[in-house]
């Protein structure tokens, strides 16, 4: 179907392209031409923009679809068009019929393009590797341990050789097991306070060193994700200025909320890894602003069940996949951030990680786009929520910045426009 996005701002980061006004055009599935119609082109459909920012739909780095269908819907509606699924689900994905059966009812369900993780190791126990290059045929991008640690580090060095030799990536996020295995809290002043057992940033530094030293005996890829600390994002640095071939993430709440936001016990402010001082939140947001992190939403969907328990015992994690893009504006708010570079973490920085063609708007593209409004405001209650998972630390506050459309491979996949 031939569409045309018209009166937007269309914005493209990885292209340099921010045009007020202007028409995205979309013909067989891609991206036909901005500002100027292709010749011969009639518009079949016309999304009327004005007022609204038209981008690359975005790209989330980490999302848990615990029921695929509703997480689905609520990954569109948040204007996220390709998830990255971790490998922790019931089962673990650790064969290659699992995760060829998610990628099939996600392209059944027809919203948001699903991407797994495969396990790098069966059952995510740390020690046998799974069956990665069936895994890799059946289509996982990459594979991973989730927030699961390989304890024996020369499992993860044949694990490393061995992907190393095939070209293919693994995905960590780093935590010594012995430092956080028994705790809740960044370890500092206010888990002291509240008499939680806690994480200290060594929990994190160290598993990177281990890594990175193993990246440079491998030559492995690896991607970091969820770093938490100032620390952690400093050794990142030092890699990359070194040619290592790693990248690294940063969920967009740890961006924006500190330690203190546990506030008197809210388990919807528990994340793994959890939250640091203000002194990390502030280096990751420098990280995440000079593109050394891309920016994810790490989603996930809990049980209310699971949430209403004392903190140390709530399962982490919120929801995201609805509110990356507002939390990621309002970041850019905060930072100081222009808009081309904020979307560009969320669009063609996670497109880079994942060695994707994806992630921006030029002729031939794939049509993968988000129309939304960037003044609009709307309150995150549960019942705004299309996710099963209605945790989030950020219920009851007004978010600026709704999706009105997202289209898939040119189909219009998610529409609000009233």
């Amino acid at each position: 179907m031939n569409i045309e996005i018209k009166n937007g701002r269309v914005i493209d980061p990885k292209n340099g392209i921010d045009r007020s006004n202007t028409s995205l055009y979309i013909a067989d599935g891609r991206v036909a031409g901005i500002g100027e119609a292709p010749a011969g082109f009639a518009a079949e459909q016309s999304i009327d923009a004005a007022g609204c920012v038209v981008c690359p739909g975005l790209i989330d780095l980490g999302a848990r679809l615990n029921s695929i269908e509703a997480e689905l819907a609520a990954a569109v509606a948040g204007g996220v068009t390709s998830v990255v699924v971790p490998p922790d689900a019931d089962p673990p994905l650790d064969e290659p019929e699992l995760a060829d059966r998610l990628v099939h009812r996600g392209a059944e369900i027809g919203r948001a393009r699903v991407l797994p993780l495969g396990a790098l190791t069966l059952g995510l126990n740390g020690e046998r590797l799974s069956e990665l290059a069936g895994l890799k045929k059946a289509g996982c991008v990459a594979f991973s341990q989730a927030n699961k640690t390989v304890v024996d580090t020369e499992a993860l060095l044949r694990a490393m050789e061995y992907a190393a030799t095939f070209g293919f990536a693994i995905w960590l996020q780093p935590q010594d097991y012995w430092l956080s295995r028994n705790g809740i809290a960044h370890e500092g002043e206010v888990a002291s306070r509240l008499g939680l057992a806690g994480i200290p940033v060594a929990a994190e530094t160290i598993a990177i060193g281990t890594i990175i030293q193993l990246v440079r005996d491998t030559g492995c890829r690896v991607h970091l994700t969820r770093i938490s600390s100032a620390a952690g994002m400093a050794l990142i640095q030092r890699a990359q200025h070194d040619h290592l071939p790693i990248t690294c993430d940063v969920g967009v709440h740890h961006l924006l909320l500190t330690e203190n936001d546990i506030g008197f016990f809210n388990p919807h402010a528990r994340f793994c890894p959890p939250l640091r001082a203000q002194s990390d939140r502030l280096a990751l947001s420098s990280a995440a602003a000079s593109g050394l992190a891309a920016i994810c939403s790490d989603h996930t969907p809990v049980g209310a069940d699971d949430k209403l328990l004392p903190f140390g015992e709530a399962k982490p994690g919120a929801t995201g996949l609805e509110v990356l893009l507002p939390l990621t504006l309002k970041w850019a708010e905060a930072a100081q951030i222009d808009l081309p570079t904020a979307l560009a973490r969320i669009t063609s920085a996670p497109a880079e990680v994942l060695g994707l063609s994806s992630g921006h708007l030029a002729v031939g593209a794939s049509a993968d786009v988000c129309v939304f409004d960037p003044e609009a405001t709307w309150q995150l209650t549960p019942e705004a929520l299309k996710s099963r998972g209605k945790n989030s630390p950020w219920l009851g506050y007004m978010m600026t910045g709704q999706v009105k459309a997202t289209l898939v491979g040119g189909r219009l996949v998610y529409q609000a426009f009233g």
